[in-house]
C-alpha cells in the first residue's frame, strides 16, 4: 500500500498528520461544466427563471460548499479558507464553473476547489432542472495547484 498516504501499513483509511509540515502559500482551481438546452441556458440568460436568479445562488452554494468540504469527504483537513471564488460562465449550451480556493495551511485546497465546482454545477441543476431535466454534470477537474511540498501543477 506504499504511496497511498490515507491508508496505514494494514491498510486501513487515516487522516495524514501534517503537523510537521510547513505552513505556504497554496491555491487550488478546479472547473466542470453543465450543458443543458438552448431554452434552459436562454431562461438563465434572461433570469426567468421561476427559483430566482440561478447563477447568484449557484456561486453562493459553491462558496458554502468549500467552506464545509471537511464535513463532506472524510479525511479532508477543516481548513481555513482565505479566499473562494466562483467564475460562471453562461453560452447557449450550458455553464462551465470555475473555482479558485486558497489558504495559508499545512496541506493543499484542491479538495475545496473540487468540491466547491461540483454544488455549483449541482445547485445549477437544481434551479433549472424544471426546464430541462437532461442537463449533464461532468468534466469536474483539477486545472491548476500551487504551493506545497509538491509544488506547482497545471493540467
Amino acid at each position: 500500500m506504499s504511496g497511498l498516504t490515507h491508508l496505514d501499513a494494514e491498510g486501513s483509511a487515516r487522516m495524514v498528520d501534517v503537523g510537521a509540515k510547513a505552513v505556504t502559500a497554496r491555491q487550488a482551481i478546479a472547473q466542470g461544466r453543465i450543458t443543458m438546452s438552448p431554452q434552459a441556458a436562454a431562461a438563465i440568460r434572461a433570469g426567468s427563471v421561476q427559483k430566482g436568479d440561478v447563477l447568484a445562488v449557484a456561486r453562493v452554494a459553491g462558496i458554502m460548499a468549500a467552506k464545509k468540504t471537511s464535513e463532506l469527504i472524510p479525511l479532508c483537513h477543516p481548513l481555513p479558507l482565505s479566499k473562494v471564488e466562483i467564475d460562471l460562465a453562461l453560452d447557449d449550451e450550458g455553464v462551465t464553473a470555475t473555482a479558485t480556493a486558497a489558504t495559508a495551511g499545512q496541506t493543499g485546497v484542491e479538495m475545496e476547489a473540487l468540491t466547491a465546482v461540483s454544488v455549483t454545477l449541482l445547485t445549477v441543476y437544481d434551479m433549472a432542472k424544471a426546464l430541462d431535466k437532461r442537463m449533464a454534470i461532468g468534466d469536474i477537474r483539477l486545472i491548476a495547484k500551487t504551493g506545497g511540498k509538491s509544488g506547482d501543477w497545471h493540467a
